[in-house]
């Protein structure tokens, strides 16, 4: 009982204070092989783990535990991911990118307040179930249990006829879904899955984008919830660029073609500009939040110098410079100079 109340005592004092803690169980045979907590900008880099998401790394302890904890998250809900690595760290950056076969991850939806829990479950499984003071954490793993019936789905029924039904079926109960979330993250979740130009559900996504209002609707709802996130813009940007190609793609003259070619280009450059644009002033951003002596040092270690070089550079002792290094790496949410290296690329 005293357990209970004291673990009680923490989930909410961590709420009051803006902290989080994610923390959870996977086999005891995972133990010492690294942890990553990553963050999910771009939700067309959601279906594997890329080297520039990662925002923290742990490591898990003899039985198996591990967790994640600070106030260094958004106060709003991202997708978040947590990246078991089961691959050694001399195998080099593939398994970073879901290479590995003993690697497993997870992604959920979470915020700067939030507790999370990942208990084992009852079958064993690791990185499965979630416990969250959130609750929409769990949206994503319950979109993904949607996917697989409307897998079991397209598998029973493999003719054409029944196939153009299933998916006018389930794009319907993916959107329903989605809307009664009131999670608009969960929704783009969604739109990642079903206009994925490698899924057998793009031609019918992009027919369904010149007719359904749903897609307007849901570009109203993310610029209502979040308005200042790239991926309220990202979307905003690929509905009107997919728009012209679904118009595109229907029966017209010669002239009209040509007309919506130039558009499409133009309007691809424009998406292409707007997101270097972006990037250049993330880095710029970054930069201005730094102490002048900081920004010397990331632009020398820009230049590959060593750490000697620019303790001589600047007049100051190595191990000055080394614990300048260390704060810098907090503050980029880094931890290597490629790391830093990627953050900064022009």
């Amino acid at each position: 009982m005293r357990f209970l109340v004291l673990f009680s005592i923490l989930i909410h004092s961590s709420v009051l204070l803006g902290q989080y803690r994610f923390s959870g169980q996977v086999s005891e045979e995972n133990a010492g092989n690294s942890i990553y907590l990553s963050l999910v900008e771009d939700y067309r880099k959601s279906s594997r783990v890329y080297l520039d998401q990662i925002v923290q790394k742990s490591e898990v302890d003899s039985l198996g535990h591990f967790y994640f904890e600070g106030n260094n998250l958004n106060e709003q809900n991202r997708i978040y991911r947590i990246h078991l690595d089961g691959c050694s760290d001399n195998t080099g950056a593939n398994h970073f990118l879901g290479q590995c076969n003993n690697s497993k991850n997870v992604l959920f939806l979470a915020n700067n307040k939030d507790t999370l829990e990942f208990p084992t479950s009852f079958e064993d499984q690791s990185l499965c179930t979630i416990s969250s003071t959130n609750p929409k954490s769990g949206l994503l793993l319950e979109i993904e249990g949607l996917k697989e019936h409307m897998a079991y789905d397209f598998a029973d029924y493999p003719s054409e006829a029944n196939k153009k039904l299933n998916l006018d079926k389930w794009f319907k109960n993916l959107h329903s879904f989605g809307q009664e979330t009131n999670e608009p993250l969960a929704e783009l979740y969604i739109y990642d899955f079903l206009s994925d130009k490698r899924n057998e559900t793009f031609r019918f996504y992009l027919e369904d984008l010149t007719s359904n209002d749903y897609y307007e609707n849901l570009s109203e709802r993310l610029v209502s919830t979040y308005p200042e996130a790239e991926f309220t813009q990202q979307y905003r940007a690929e509905i009107t660029t997919d728009k012209e190609l679904a118009s595109f793609n229907r029966p017209k003259s010669s002239k009209w073609n040509r007309t919506i070619i130039a558009l499409l280009a133009v309007s691809l450059l424009g998406n292409v500009l707007f997101f270097l644009g972006k990037k250049k002033q993330n880095s710029y951003q970054l930069l201005e939040k730094l102490t002048p002596q900081e920004q010397k040092i990331v632009n020398l270690m820009l230049e590959n110098k060593t750490n000697k070089e620019i303790a001589s550079e600047l007049f100051v002792s190595v191990s000055t410079i080394k614990t300048h290094i260390n704060n810098l790496y907090k503050k980029l949410g880094v931890s290597s100079r490629e790391e830093m290296a990627l953050r900064f690329k022009k």
